[in-house]
């Protein structure tokens, strides 16, 4: 049973990439990977209450420094808890964890800027979820003109993905979409129902709706979305529930069924 203020790492899992889960704040010195969604500093407005709801401190052992930054949060008012065990309890139960290796500098608002094409379809909007929920959940994203990814990048320092260009690192390979590319460079191809959505993603983006039975699915709701949407920002926050579902069902309903049959009431047994 975990002690007062505190949450064990295997409750902190299972909230891990919904809309809900708590913020994470990590305070180890540069650790080189983190908890999926784990940042090193809160919102500069949170004590808006709006951007946490929650907050989980996260420290070597859960014996440290994280004891007393959880009190001074909770005399902000905020609901702060200690990560049981800390990241060594973390790694020993064998969550997932992201690779910080190929994280972009932080601005000075604390978030990494990202640029990609206007108009995002399926990848495009993919990538800002994984984003978003794994890596960094402040992360700002700029949609330009794609001759204007490269300057606008340079100019803003954000980093460019989804375009086409052999120099940028976040892009299709082969037959793997942009998509693909984050899952593995954040280290989360072992992650199963991120490995089942990028199938998926992968089916849409690409025009291989072999891939996946759900691909053609997710192709028809993107391109849905672009036509509703002329604001690429309005579009992305759209898309953001849309893939949080598809995480949803690719963790733990995919053996769940929907028909008529399904949602009768059992039949009560008559007895001899």
């Amino acid at each position: 049973m975990p002690s007062t203020n505190a949450i064990a790492p295997d409750k902190l899992a299972r909230l891990l990439a919904l809309s809900g889960c708590p913020r994470i704040l990590d305070l180890r010195d540069a650790p080189a990977e983190t908890i999926p969604g784990a940042t090193s500093s809160l919102p500069h407005d949170h004590d808006s209450r709006s951007e946490a709801p929650s907050v989980v401190v996260v420290d070597d052992d859960g014996n440290g420094a994280a004891v007393a930054r959880a009190a001074v949060l909770r005399s902000d008012g905020l609901a702060a808890e200690v990560l049981e065990g800390g990241f060594a309890a973390w790694r020993a139960g064998g969550w997932p964890t992201v690779s910080l290796t190929r994280l972009p500098p932080r601005h000075a608002d604390g978030r990494t800027w990202w640029v990609t094409r206007a108009r995002p379809k399926v990848d495009r909007i993919a990538c800002p979820w994984l984003i978003r929920r794994f890596v960094d959940p402040d992360a700002r994203f700029l949609f330009v003109a794609p001759a204007d990814v490269l300057r606008v990048a340079a100019e803003s320092h954000a980093e460019p993905f989804d375009i086409a260009d052999e120099h940028v690192f976040w892009s299709h390979r082969g037959e793997r979409c942009t998509f693909d590319v984050m899952v593995d460079a954040f280290g989360l191809e072992d992650h199963a129902p991120l490995a089942r959505l990028a199938a998926i993603v992968r089916g849409a983006d690409t025009d291989r709706l072999d891939i996946a039975p759900e691909a053609a699915g997710l192709l028809a709701i993107s391109l849905g979305l672009s036509r509703m949407h002329a604001n690429d920002h309005v579009q992305l926050e759209a898309g953001m529930a849309i893939y949080d579902a598809l995480y949803r069902w690719c963790r733990d309903a995919q053996e769940e069924k929907h028909n008529w049959s399904s949602h009768q009431p059992a039949r009560a047994k008559v007895s001899a």
